[in-house]
């Protein structure tokens, strides 16, 4: 009996140890939870309050905000749309709204929208920067400071339109449309509505969209022709617009998308080579042909791959067998293009950036000179001294792509496009599809373990900055280049001499504010919270 008793005792004992655990750990994981809320709102509070400009925000800052930078340097009244700039903080914020319900992110992100919104065109884009001096002092910038980014020949022209590069347009687009979701607020829609104008206007009918609009044809470099009207892969710009007009067409739900939608995704069929091939971008006759001076008239394995891909995506959308067949002859192409094993720095790469549009031989892009005035970029079959800002050999896998051709040809028509999100169908989640469909591009899809939260969190410093080393940083601007020598010395590098105004990553300790850490850091933060919440 009595033994009965002690292991009655001991049972107890031991329901209460199992039983008290997971409430220990909640108890361990709800202040972890409240700390990382805690460090959350103290990093937003100092990037709001004591870095953004009118809401926006660059990417790089000193400490002391006597410099700054985007993809170059920028004024004090500047702010960057582009990645990881205004427009990535605002869908940050947005996230960091969601995953706590405090309004505080969703201020800031409306402040975000605001600065967006003041740098709207006109006619409904975006160029890459704003400058809330206007346009007086933008001209100023692109006559100094962007006319001497020797590698960066974007910049070294005002045009006055905005562009499609790096998702800028669409990208600030498909955040004003979830500033418009989110609340459903009517205050986002004239906003919205015009960059979705803009965008369906500025589409060619046959499919494809420039890399800049209104169209202008006025920078001729070194007798290479304006090249922002070309039908333009490069950088996504063709698919981020059609897949922004999918994101509109799910959400806004309107016949109107579909036509433009399908126009761009028959234009990938209508611009691939016949060898199978395609290149970054194409005249109005729909040859393949160059556009900055290091960028040769070429085709691409890399875009070929990618485009291939996106076939195989559009087959999935469509069920349109054309798609799927245009995907054998892309597999054939990039096995025929292959660097033989001795080029191929023992497996580290497969493919050249550029292959010759006759020969299907690999071609190679150099430079000589030191500066953006006297310097000039050539082409040859040498894979010796390789440009350091653009590269010019790249790893692709077409295995993968021959792969996932196979799976798909075997399915069925039904099968196929199950998932397509331009089937006629209801809809069968919960809600509506204003509030099931994540339009940010930036999600955080690695793991967010606590020891992760507990770095993070440690490393906020006492005026609440995560603060980064070895910035992209930039020389500052001193005058035009006056060194006439074509030497090698800068064949390799990614800045030239003094007057260079083109970034490259500073070697020294010093310490900088950065958009793109605090984003890092901020998208672990709320997957954790996420994750228990």
């Amino acid at each position: 009996m009595r033994m009965m008793k002690i292991s009655r005792i001991c049972l107890w004992i031991l329901m209460i140890i199992f039983l008290s655990k997971p409430l220990l750990y909640a108890q361990k994981a709800g202040k972890l939870v409240q700390e990382t809320e805690l460090a959350m709102l103290k990093a937003t509070r100092f990037m709001v309050e004591k870095v953004s400009v009118n809401g926006g925000y660059v990417w790089y800052y000193l400490p002391d905000f006597s410099r700054q930078w985007g993809e170059m340097e920028a004024y004090k009244t500047m702010i960057w749309l582009q990645h990881p700039g205004t427009v990535s903080i605002g869908h940050l914020l947005l996230d960091a709204y969601n995953a706590t319900g405090d309004e505080y992110y969703y201020q800031a992100a409306q402040k975000a929208a605001a600065a967006i919104i003041w740098g709207q065109s006109q006619e409904g884009g975006w160029n890459y920067m704003i400058d809330f001096a206007g346009d007086r002092s933008l001209k100023q910038w692109y006559n100094t400071i962007g006319k001497n980014g020797w590698r960066l020949e974007e910049f070294q022209y005002y045009y006055g339109n905005s562009t499609f590069d790096d998702d800028i347009t669409s990208d600030a687009a498909r955040f004003l449309l979830r500033m418009y979701l989110g609340k459903m607020d009517p205050a986002y829609k004239p906003a919205l509505d015009k960059a979705i104008s803009f965008i369906i206007k500025s589409q060619y009918p046959i499919g494809g969209w420039p890399q800049r609009y209104p169209l202008r044809y006025d920078f001729n470099k070194q007798g290479h022709p304006d090249y922002t009207s070309y039908y333009t892969y490069n950088d996504d710009v063709i698919w981020e617009n059609v897949h922004f007009l999918i994101q509109c067409y799910l959400t806004l739900g309107e016949e109107r998308f579909l036509d433009p939608i399908n126009r761009g995704m028959n234009f990938y069929l209508i611009s691939q080579d016949a060898c199978g091939a395609w290149g970054q971008q194409l005249n109005m006759a729909i040859q393949t042909t160059g556009a900055r001076t290091y960028e040769p008239a070429a085709f691409l394995p890399g875009a070929t791959y990618d485009n291939a891909e996106l076939l195989l995506k559009f087959y999935q959308y469509t069920g349109d067998k054309r798609f799927l067949n245009g995907v054998p002859k892309a597999i054939s192409w990039l096995e025929q293009t292959a660097l033989p094993a001795e080029k191929t720095a023992g497996g580290k790469y497969s493919h050249s950036t550029f292959v010759e549009l006759e020969t299907n031989k690999p071609i190679y892009v150099h430079r000589k000179g030191s500066n953006v005035k006297y310097g000039f970029y050539y082409v040859d079959y040498n894979d010796d001294q390789l440009l350091g800002h653009y590269g010019g050999k790249g790893k692709i896998w077409p295995e993968q792509l021959k792969n996932h051709y196979n799976r798909l040809a075997q399915l069925s028509p039904d099968e196929v496009i199950k998932d397509s999100p331009l089937k006629a169908e209801a809809f069968g989640k919960d809600g509506t599809p204003q509030k099931y469909y994540d339009l940010n591009r930036e999600t955080y899809t690695g793991k967010a373990t606590e020891d992760q939260v507990k770095v993070i969190i440690n490393s906020l410093d006492k005026e609440n900055r995560w603060l980064v080393r070895h910035a992209n940083i930039s020389n500052p601007y001193i005058g035009d280049g006056i060194n006439q020598q074509p030497t090698d010395e800068f064949a390799s590098t990614n800045v030239g001499d003094k007057t260079d105004t083109s970034p490259f990553q500073d070697p020294s300790d010093q310490e900088y504010i950065s958009s793109a850490e605090y984003i890092k850091n901020m998208n672990v933060l709320i997957k954790y919270i996420k994750s228990l919440k």
